[in-house]
């Protein structure tokens, strides 16, 4: 836990630059007022603002202050869009890049934001842009979005769709959204985290737009941006202070609640907000705002206590209400609060319970347990508190804390989400317990002794078992769960309110339809429940030290710091997290990464554990994660011959460890909401505003006629459920189940359904190159040793042979033998396939050393040990390698050439090399070899060894495409075992003599072309993000078009100072004329060279493109001006030399600039920015579920395109659905209304016949259009509120209800017409036998195939609607069923559905109304619908209601796209 944000010092001035650059007056002078409003508005902070509806924030109150500029940044740490699962990061990031991120991130807080500067009257960070096209809600460069998970339960269309589809559909509720890095200023603040809990020490706002709202391309926004200002709490963890929290939706999986029936976590998306304004009581806190790092996510606790005599009130007023106040009470928590509880502090609560509220106003109830616990305070926490001002200091219960002996009588803790909290008696605030280091364990000596069984038992009722056990809930709960959701407590009250109204027949149908939904929900929860518990589940027997002797234990009863003999237990997966104290392993890691090279393990020292203790971090070489697969687990030799088990240190325990982290994430993904699904409810609203306006209108008319008032009651409401069906909110959900099926059945499996959705809205497609857009396997075209004749490169060589060997110590035959970190198992290669590629085109053998260990002495004692020799290899034919011969000196000629591996320094990748020390069989020297990126080669080799033609060749294969290699290395002469062992790495990789250059080929994949042309075709950005050197990158990107070959690249260069320099400057030269530059603020390309045939002026913005390396997007992102960055970020299209963390970095800044962005890769490095990405698609074969929310079993980028295609395809879908279903109920209100009038009402059989018989097969099939074959370059509509839909929408309710009208007064005026009975009701049933029943029903049913026809969009994101067999099958079937009701029905069945014979004259004039009804429905549909909007939009041009606002609507990309034009 760490502060979320701290205010950080003005940094000193920098050069200032235009900002309003391109803007007008009319601009300027409404961002300054926006500026100044956002500002007034944020002196009372507000964790959150004031949504346009004007709900309040959560926790609203004092103690905020506002940020500092300098603090704010467009790095998009948020409490719930920021996704950083940090189980690779901060679980797997190598200590090297830990300190370089430390120091990088503590520089980049004392330097200006990004996003805005000193003056805060004018930033355009701070504007925030609508997307008039995109109607994607807010997100310029703001850090946090209000986010709402609209997606609806899946009920009477979400199990019937199952129906129709070919295959059973799994869609467990889960999300990836979160990454596994963090940018510089989460990196800083978390890590500083104390081990205690900053009360409301909370993180900063952004405005209160869903992110996932949106329109199309061709679409206005009716939604109006708003700028708000950053705020943030003070730095004083101020125990009072209070802040807002951000609206979440509705998780889905009903096992997560805690609480049996109405305790658990509110799952209702209702707007709600839960705000506090007063006060926290006096006393201990009752308030804590607290960070959890592996989730990325910040809780709200609030301790309360229920009074006795309001519960009992609240639970007799549930009783007389039937139960419906305990139902609003779920519904609205605050209420329940309110009326029940009241608000108390932590420490004192002995019975009371705490409101848990996540970054997503979801809220929980969770009991306070009071433990047992006679142990010493440092067992839990630590044992002096630091400094920190403003954190509370109590004077301890004795009943809790016995201060003269330290040690606790109780503790207090809280579980939530499988994550336990404990609270400190000295401050009375939560503690995670996980947090909680060993102060002991400081060296591997002082912890080999093991645990004692009086320890085992204390952190046993600590930490709890060593199980990931999924909490089972019994059938019954799942099932009030379910019933209690508003969707079904809807079609329960319509069950009841038909039942009373003799409507039993329609009744019981709709009843059967829900119980089988129901029944299928639960079925679906049970089989996911069991399923993750299997998953999850792991008991294997341990051999543990505990009391001084071995003994075999289960796996569930390991604690922290029990030691275990991995060599002698018998596990094939690691059962916790923990530390490899002695041998060595090689353990399979996809679970985590998705990469399924496995990776070697060596033991632990002592600066690990210290590191460890202190840092909270682990050191990812020594550290075996839960969950990951042993390859091989190996002990170790000791230096007299004898072996000597692998032994590791237990270091986290069940649901805390990596594999229960995942868990966790799988149980409790971060909601993601679309705008059109908050617009669909609103909408909804509005229909039930309209069942009101016509329920009026039929009410006059009623208590003119005399009808009883009870009648008039049930009419109304029954009119509510004819606007309002019972169905409407699961038809959104169809689209996308089909999607997902589609997407499996193409080999593409999706973990998110939500996701499918927002795929339909992607415009960035952002790509890994190695093994995603290049074949995975690399080939090596051959070597350019060096020629020191005359001092260049000699020819390529494919052949080993070839190779001449030479008179130095140190040759490349050897560096390319031995500079690898390849293992041997079964005599298999194990390692990174570069490696192995390497190795065999030496045609070498490799064999691991089983060679003793060695001392490391300093001062005359043993600081560590390691292995004589690790790895050792020979040429073809040699002679085992023995272990004396590797320790003596060259007193007998060596007959045999075999080189062993004394030390590894294995590769970081932010040296971006690695390097070894060999020793040769009976030499007298020790050789070290380098292997790595050939730019870092020119700083450590000596610059008289690199050949004259270095760079002129490097640059020859980059630009063509191939992987360039460089091998260096250097012989020390008389190095002994134990110097190389204290050697340190700057040591070894210096004064290094350049031995040659490895090629390696590395060949497009047959898919990647024509898919980036298709994706470019439909003009989505596409974009590059690698590491490796940037001439490769463009010489690929070129290859496959997704930069054109004429295109001008532009590449920088320090010009002045580098990456740690904040004066430094760029150089921007084009690639394939350095003459050529752009200027270094606005980049724009400035006057070519003169023997350039194009001048400035004819450069227009697709002419040229950037390529940037990883230490230049870091130093941009740190010290270069906002707008350089924002144009850097929209015209740069490869990003080269990037590191897994600033790929990361690179799809949360597209993603701060309004960009929907979809990441490919193959795992790996690249799973933070898979999880970071709105659509992630791992291209791994591994486990990859954990990776990415889609998977394609077919490593081909081409999965790319289906994922889109199938997304639009959805969307298209949802919205058409929804529309159809809204008209359906305006066409049946319409009905109702018309018949209403006269005391009349369609019959029990007619509703019946419509709404399953018509209704539901025609909005399930519409569904099963297919996407069609080729991308279009708009994205699809999806707005409700735009001008076109509202026009369609409101058009096609006219002409429907125009010709019931007709229908309806052309009846009246035939000469057959007979008027129906003066007494129209028997009880409260209307009567339905009547001629104007009989016509509007007959005209409404072919109606109601009309509007299917009319909204079932085809191209350009859908097949043609005759494509869909099953559509059409539907509706011809109905259209023939029609009509033979129309025509000639049989008597049973006009008697069954209350039907006058008409005339056949009537029957004729009827069919003609029908014809001409889809005929002008089809025409409004494809020319009025335009001309009608394009109409509207003048008339609103006209009246000024959209002229001035425009100016400053749009998405932040859109702004700087135009910038550059």
């Amino acid at each position: 836990m760490a502060p979320i944000a701290s205010a950080s010092e003005d940094p000193d001035p920098e050069p200032q630059h235009d900002y309003t650059e391109g803007a007008s007056a009319l601009d300027i002078n409404n961002a300054v007022a926006n500026a100044r409003r956002a500002r007034s508005n944020s002196q009372y902070s507000n964790y959150y603002d004031y949504d346009e509806e004007g709900e309040g924030s959560t926790f609203a109150g004092p103690g905020h202050t506002v940020n500092p500029s300098s603090v704010s940044r467009m790095s998009r740490i948020e409490l719930g869009r920021r996704s950083s699962d940090m189980l690779t990061r901060s679980r797997r990031k190598s200590m090297d890049s830990r300190r370089s991120l430390s120091r990088t991130s503590s520089r980049h807080a004392e330097q200006q934001s990004l996003l805005t500067g000193d003056d805060r009257s004018l930033e355009p960070g701070d504007q925030v842009f609508d997307d008039d096209d995109d109607g994607l809600s807010t997100t310029s460069t703001r850090r946090r979005q209000r986010k709402v998970d609209s997606s609806p339960p899946r009920g009477v269309f979400g199990n019937i769709a199952n129906l129709f589809s070919r295959q059973d559909q799994e869609t467990p509720h889960r999300d990836r959204r979160r990454s596994l890095s963090q940018s510089s200023i989460g990196r800083h603040s978390r890590r500083s985290r104390r081990s205690f809990a900053a009360s409301e020490n909370a993180p900063v706002s952004d405005d209160e737009e869903e992110r996932w709202g949106y329109s199309s391309g061709e679409e206005d926004s009716e939604d109006e941006g708003r700028a708000a200002d950053n705020s943030s709490i003070a730095p004083s963890m101020q125990y009072d202070s209070d802040h807002h929290s951000i609206e979440e939706g509705n998780p889905h999986l009903p096992m997560l609640d805690f609480d049996p029936v109405f305790g658990g976590e509110s799952r209702i998306d209702m707007e709600m907000s839960f705000t506090l304004t007063e006060p926290p009581p006096d006393g201990p806190p009752s308030r804590q705002t607290i960070y959890i790092a592996d989730e990325d996510s910040t809780v709200r606790f609030i301790g309360y206590e229920a009074v006795r005599w309001r519960s009992l009130c609240w639970n007799c007023a549930c009783v007389l209400s039937f139960g419906l106040l305990a139902l609003v009470g779920h519904w609205f928590p605050r209420l329940w609060l309110r009326w029940v509880a009241r608000e108390k502090a932590f420490i004192n609560s002995k019975h009371g319970f705490v409101v848990v509220e996540s970054a997503y106003r979801a809220i929980m109830t969770l009991p306070v347990r009071v433990l047992d616990y006679p142990f010493p305070i440092t067992t839990v926490f630590p044992a002096t508190l630091p400094i920190t001002s403003g954190l509370p200091l109590l004077k301890p219960s004795k009943e809790d804390y016995d201060e003269t002996t330290g040690k606790l009588k109780q503790l207090h803790i809280l579980d939530y989400r499988y994550t336990r909290f404990a609270v400190d008696p000295r401050t009375g605030l939560f503690t995670l317990v996980r947090d909680w280091r060993d102060p002991a364990a400081t060296t591997v000596a002082s912890i080999s002794q093991g645990l004692t069984s009086d320890t085992h038992q204390q952190r046993q009722l600590l930490f709890g078992k060593n199980e990931i056990e999924i909490e089972a809930k019994p059938t019954w709960t799942l099932l009030v769960e379910e019933v209690v959701h508003p969707f079904y407590v809807f079609q329960i009250a319509s069950i009841i309110l038909w039942s009373l109204d003799d409507y039993y027949y329609y009744a019981f149908c709709i009843a059967l339809i829900s119980v089988a939904s129901i029944a299928s929900t639960l079925i679906d929860t049970k089989k996911t429940i069991a399923r993750m518990r299997e998953m999850s589940r792991l008991v294997c027997d341990v051999e543990v030290l505990r009391n001084g002797s071995w003994e075999e234990l289960p796996s569930w009863d390991l604690v922290c710091g029990d030691i275990v003999n991995l060599s002698t237990s018998q596990m094939s997966i690691v059962p916790a997290d923990m530390f490899l104290l002695s041998g060595d392993a090689i353990v399979n890691e996809s679970m985590l990464t998705g990469e399924s090279v496995p990776v070697s393990k060596s033991p632990a020292k002592d600066d690990t554990l210290v590191a460890w203790k202190d840092e909270k971090v682990e050191n990812p070489k020594s550290f075996l994660y839960g969950g990951t697969r042993i390859v091989r687990i190996r002990g170790a030799m000791t230096s007299d011959g004898k072996g000597r088990p692998a032994l590791a240190m237990i270091a986290r325990t069940g649901f805390d460890t990596t594999k229960g982290a995942l868990v966790r994430s799988m149980l409790f993904p971060k909601p993601i909401g679309f705008k059109f699904y908050r617009d669909s409810v609103r909408f909804i609203g509005v229909l039930a505003g309209i069942a009101a306006f016509g329920f009026c209108f039929s009410a006059v008319q009623f208590v003119r006629m005399g009808i009883p008032w009870h009648t008039i009651i049930i009419r109304a409401l029954d009119l509510i459920t004819v606007v309002v069906p019972p169905a409407l909110p699961a038809t959104l959900s169809i689209g996308t189940s089909f999607a997902i099926s589609r997407l499996r059945k193409a080999g593409i499996f999706c973990i998110s359904p939500s996701r499918v959705n927002i795929a339909g809205k992607i415009n960035v497609c952002c790509f890994d190159k190695t093994g995603t857009l290049t074949e995975d396997g690399l080939d090596i075209l051959g070597i350019r040793p060096l020629d020191r004749n005359v001092n260049q490169f000699s020819e390529l060589m494919d052949d080993i042979h070839d190779l001449p060997m030479g008179n130095q110590k140190a040759t490349f035959l050897h560096a390319l033998a031995t500079c690898h970190s390849l293992k041997k198992v079964d005599g298999e290669l194990i390692g990174d396939p570069l490696d192995v590629k390497m190795f065999e085109f030496t045609n070498w053998t490799l064999e691991e050393s089983r060679a003793g260990i060695g001392n490391i002495k300093a001062k005359g004692a043993v600081v560590e040990q390691a292995q004589l020799v690790q790895v050792v290899v020979r040429p073809p034919g040699g002679a085992a390698f023995r272990l004396e011969d590797a320790l003596k000196g060259a007193a007998k000629r060596a007959y045999f050439l075999e080189l062993g591996v004394i030390r590894t320094f294995e590769f970081v990748s932010a040296l971006r090399r690695m390097s070894v020390i060999v020793k040769r069989l009976k030499g007298s020297s020790m050789e070290v070899y380098v292997k790595g990126a050939p730019e870092v080669m020119t700083d450590i080799c000596d610059p008289d060894s690199l050949p004259q033609d270095y760079d002129d060749l490097l640059a020859y294969y980059t630009k063509r495409g191939y992987r360039v290699i460089a091998i260096a290395g250097k012989s020390i002469e008389g190095l002994s075992w134990l110097k190389a062992q204290r050697m340190k790495r700057e040591q070894a990789e210096s004064g290094l003599r350049f031995l040659g250059l490895i090629i390696f080929e590395n060949r497009l994949k047959p898919g990647t072309a024509p898919a980036i042309q298709a994706l470019r075709a439909a003009h989505l950005a596409c974009r590059m993000i690698t590491g490796d050197n940037p001439m490769t990158a463009v010489s690929v990107a070129r290859e496959c078009n997704l930069i054109s070959q004429a295109a001008h690249v532009f590449f920088p260069t320090f010009q002045r100072g580098n990456a740690s320099i904040p004066e430094s400057k760029l150089q921007w030269t084009c690639m394939d004329d350095p003459l050529w530059e752009l200027d270094d603020y606005s980049l724009k390309p400035l006057h070519p060279p003169r023997h350039h045939t194009v001048d400035e002026d004819e450069i227009t913005y697709q002419d040229y493109s950037l390529v940037v390396t990883g230490d230049v997007f870091r130093w941009m992102l740190n010290h270069a001006p906002l707008e350089t960055v924002q144009r850097m970020l929209v015209k740069a299209q490869i990003f080269a030399r990037m590191s897994p963390d600033e790929k990361n970095e690179v799809v949360e800044r597209l993603q701060a600039l309004g960009y929907n962005v979809l990441m490919c890769g193959d795992g790996a490095n690249d799973c933070a920015a898979l999880k970071a990405a709105d659509v992630g698609i791992s291209l791994s074969e591994a486990e990859a579920s954990v990776a990415a929310p889609f998977t394609s079993s077919t490593p081909d980028v081409g999965c790319v395109l289906e994922v889109i295609k199938e997304g639009r395809a959805a969307l298209v879908t949802s919205f058409s659905c929804f529309k159809y279903m809204a008209l359906y109920s305006l066409i049946q209100f319409t009905s109702v209304t018309l018949l209403y009038y006269f005391a009349s009402s369609l019959g029990d059989f007619q509703f019946l016949y419509i709404d399953l018989f018509i209704i539901i097969p025609v909005a399930v099939t519409m569904a099963r259009t297919l996407p069609y074959p080729r991308i279009y370059v708009k994205r699809p509509t999806a707005n409700l509120v735009s001008r076109k839909v509202l026009t369609s929408i409101i058009g096609q309710v006219l002409i429907t209800s125009g010709v019931q009208v007709w229908a309806y007064l052309w009846v009246r005026r035939q000469p057959w017409y007979s008027p129906p009975p003066s007494s129209p009701t028997e009880g409260d049933k209307l009567e339905s036998l009547n001629y104007e029943n009989t016509a509007v029903f007959l005209v409404s049913c072919f109606q109601y195939i009309l509007v299917a026809a009319v909204f079932s969009i085809g191209p350009p994101y859908r097949k043609p609607m005759w494509t869909n067999g099953w559509l059409m099958a539907s509706m011809g079937s109905l259209f023939v069923i029609n009509t033979w009701l129309l025509l000639r029905p049989s008597k049973a069945v006009a008697k069954l559905l209350t039907l006058i014979e008409l005339p056949s004259s009537g029957r004729t004039s009827l069919l003609i109304a029908a014809a001409l009804n889809v005929v002008i429905s089809l025409a409004f549909e494809r020319w009025g619908t335009g001309i009608a909007s394009d109409v509207l939009a003048r008339v609103a041009y006209l009246w000024n209601l959209g002229g001035r606002r425009k100016a400053q609507e749009g998405k932040a990309y859109k702004a700087v796209e135009n910038g550059l034009q």
